[in-house]
């Protein structure tokens, strides 16, 4: 249980979930190009329904973290790698989607496959 004071010193300061464990390489690097699983939860996720079954590439590696889908429920322990994946909006949304434009997004291990894999749930 955290102390009033120690709850002032984290909205002062900021928190993180971000875990440093160089024993748990990346799966995925920048410029990797990816394929977001067709989830269906029953529970949170961060991926969003317009995301899922598209390809994108990776653009960064953001590090380890706690994962917020199990962690909304509970679990305090399970950490993936967080990705900035960027799709371009034909993909998205297809030709009436702008071929300038692309979105930037973050998303985690368990939403990622290899872009040469079949989108699965």
């Amino acid at each position: 249980m955290l102390s009033a004071a120690d709850i002032l010193d984290l909205l002062k300061t900021g928190a993180t979930t971000r875990v440093d464990d160089p024993s748990r390489l990346p799966a995925f690097a920048p410029g990797d190009p990816v394929l977001t699983r067709t989830l269906s939860p029953l529970t949170h996720t961060r991926l969003p329904r317009y995301c899922r079954g598209k390809r994108g590439v990776v653009v960064k590696v953001h590090g380890l973290y706690a994962l917020p889908d199990v962690r909304a429920i509970g679990d305090e322990d399970t950490r993936e790698h967080c990705y900035a994946v960027r799709f371009s909006m034909r993909e998205l949304w297809g030709p009436q989607g702008s071929p300038a434009d692309s979105l930037t997004i973050d998303l985690w291990d368990s939403y990622l496959l290899p872009a040469g894999a079949e989108a699965t749930p």
